[in-house]
């Protein structure tokens, strides 16, 4: 009894040892697959089709489609070989074959003198916007200066006349004061000149002489465009030769109407005749 129980107890016991033991390792072979090279058989593959005639890479450039059409590629049975070989030609045909080139095309004149009466312009207008500042910053320096001038000067005069009112005791001294010559002369003086400027000319005249002035510089301006034109290239000659047309017209415009508004301010007596100086006695 006692010798069927240890046997029992061996035979549970021994199986349990040996799945307790651990199994052999055995180790498994790492497969390596080759990865094609796109650059070897794109180089490959380019060499292969120079040579060909080069209407066959343009071609398959345009149509890809071809690369699988055995009818077309027949006369070519190296390249038919070489894409059996590579698949990936076939599925990826912009890589290895290239993308077709645009074909050239002439530059359109019309644009370019199009484009050249825009730089033409926008540099008049930045020329145009430069001199409109510049003018009004004088402008507005110049009636600064000249204000200060004339309230410093204005004191002054205001001042002396004040002075020259308290010397006065009396009214009778004041009122032969104020008869005398240079009493009159005194207290009628005009206001305060800034600068001795030139005499004005009157109104029909003003505007004759300044139509005359920028005739004249309009039409020096475009006789000066008109010629440069002629020294420049035929692209760049036909904003120039345009711009003098235009400044010679409005110049002879302007000529034209000043003389036009002579002869009527004339006729009609609006230009009086210069009035003579007294000359002074010795």
């Amino acid at each position: 009894m006692r010798i069927g129980l240890a046997l029992g107890l061996l035979s549970v016991l021994l199986p349990s040892t040996s799945w307790a033991q651990e199994p052999k390792r055995v180790p498994v072979p790492v497969i390596v697959a080759e990865q094609p090279d796109s650059q070897r058989v794109r180089a490959e593959l380019s060499h292969l089709l120079d040579r060909y005639p080069p209407s066959l890479r343009r071609v398959l450039q345009l149509d890809p489609g071809l690369l699988g059409n055995q009818g077309y590629l027949a006369p070519y049975p190296a390249l038919v070989n070489f894409l059996a070989a590579h698949p990936d030609i076939a599925r990826n045909p912009s890589f290895y074959i290239g993308v077709p080139e645009e074909p050239y095309r002439p530059p359109d004149h019309a644009a370019q003198v199009l484009d050249m009466w825009k730089d033409v312009a926008a540099g008049l207008a930045a020329l145009t916007a430069f001199s409109l500042g510049i003018t009004l910053l004088v402008w507005l320096t110049r009636t600064l200066v000249d204000y200060r001038r004339w309230n410093r000067l204005a004191k002054v005069q205001t001042d002396v006349h004040t002075k020259l009112m308290d010397r006065f005791s009396s009214n009778n001294e004041l009122l032969a004061y104020i008869q005398s010559p240079a009493g009159s002369r005194f207290l009628q003086s005009t206001p305060i000149m800034l600068d001795d400027g030139p005499r004005s000319v009157g109104a029909p005249l003003g505007r004759i002489l300044w139509s005359l002035q920028g005739g004249v510089v309009l039409l020096a301006g475009g006789i000066g465009l008109f010629v440069v034109s002629g020294r420049v290239s035929e692209d760049a000659a036909q904003p120039l030769h345009a711009l003098g047309v235009l400044g010679i017209a409005l110049g002879l415009g302007f000529v034209a109407s000043a003389i036009i508004s002579y002869v009527i301010s004339q006729r009609l007596g609006l230009i009086e005749p210069p009035a003579a100086h007294p000359q002074e006695q010795p």
